[in-house]
């Protein structure tokens, strides 16, 4: 009897000394559970680059080639602009250009054939007359000599003869400047208008490719602003396209929590979207996103201000589906 009591005895201590221990477990299990900070979800968004399509000159919207969602190449017409306020203007600087490009014909050309035979039959009118003042006045001055003409006659004579000099040099001045014709200055001058009007004139044929606007890239039309018909000013937005081969996700991360996230780690994410995929990100970008985004301490001890950063990853392997808006969800881990 006495032996069977000390085996109740016994067996009371171990069970006893179980369940302590089974409790002391459950303490320990569950302050691990308690105590042990939880993951940050930290939610990004996807997003990608998106070429914004506007004009030099305003215009209307004539038609558009292609619609939302439509995928466009490099070099693709997409829109057509009804500008005819720019169809004027080259009007009027084709109109200015072949005046300008006439008047330097004409100073390159000279005067007309007309002009210059008349100039050279003045010249050989100019020059009989000089030979007959000339035997006139050696006549004049013979007699003079000898005594038989007085000296009027004589000095009338030779101021005709001065005189048909004069002219002569004038006609012959006249006869080549109209054969050389105009002068170089003039020809610079010419030869500059037309400079000057060629440039005016690529100036709005420039303005007039504009009418006729092209995909920079390949890429999605993801927008559309004005409808057709609608009127749009210079450098209005008139849509989007967007490079899906060039896509990162955006998240806005407080800075108690960037001591593991460093340019050019790898971090794994999941994407709601896409039956929670999970894909892996590398960091490369980090930069605060000012005063407007700090979280604001609530406690004026023992809190302080926190600034918030704007970290972008692009996905390491292309994801096939990812679309730019799509919620991207990092489950950072406070305990590493």
């Amino acid at each position: 009897m006495s032996d069977n009591k000390k085996k109740y005895s016994v067996n009371n201590m171990m069970l006893a000394f179980i369940a302590v221990l089974v409790a002391v477990g459950l303490v320990a299990l569950a302050g691990f559970f308690l105590l042990t900070p939880p993951d940050e979800v930290i939610m990004g968004q996807a997003e990608a680059t998106t070429i914004r399509i506007s004009g030099k000159v305003p215009g209307r919207i004539a038609s558009y080639r292609f619609n939302e969602g439509d995928q466009v190449k490099a070099g693709d017409t997409l829109v057509f602009l009804s500008t005819p306020e720019v169809q004027a203007k080259l009007m009027q600087v084709e109109a200015v250009k072949a005046a300008a490009e006439a008047q330097h014909a004409k100073a390159l050309k000279g005067a007309r054939d007309q002009e210059v035979t008349a100039a050279y039959e003045m010249w050989q009118k100019a020059q009989a007359g000089l030979t007959i003042a000339k035997k006139s006045y050696d006549r004049v001055r013979n007699l003079y000599e000898k005594g038989v003409m007085s000296a009027q006659k004589k000095d009338e004579a030779e101021a005709n003869y001065n005189a048909m000099v004069a002219t002569e040099k004038a006609a012959r001045s006249q006869y080549e400047m109209a054969k050389e014709g105009a002068r170089k200055e003039d020809k610079a001058a010419a030869a500059a208008l037309v400079n000057q009007a060629s440039g005016a004139l690529a100036e709005v044929e420039s303005y007039v490719e504009e009418s006729a606007l092209v995909a920079p890239i390949d890429g999605e039309i993801s927008e559309r602003f004005p409808e057709v018909g609608e009127l749009v000013g210079t450098g209005a937005p008139i849509m989007n396209i967007a490079d899906l081969t060039d896509m990162w996700v955006s998240f806005s991360i407080r800075e108690d929590l960037l001591s593991q996230v460093k340019v050019g780690n790898e971090v794994e994410a999941f994407v709601p979207a896409l039956d929670n995929q999970e894909i892996t990100l590398k960091v490369y970008y980090m930069k605060d996103m000012g005063t407007y985004a700090a979280w604001k301490a609530t406690k004026t001890t023992g809190q302080y201000d926190a600034k918030t950063f704007e970290v972008r990853a692009r996905p390491v392997q292309p994801v096939e589906g990812l679309r730019p808006g799509m919620s991207v969800i990092w489950k950072h881990n406070n305990g590493k």
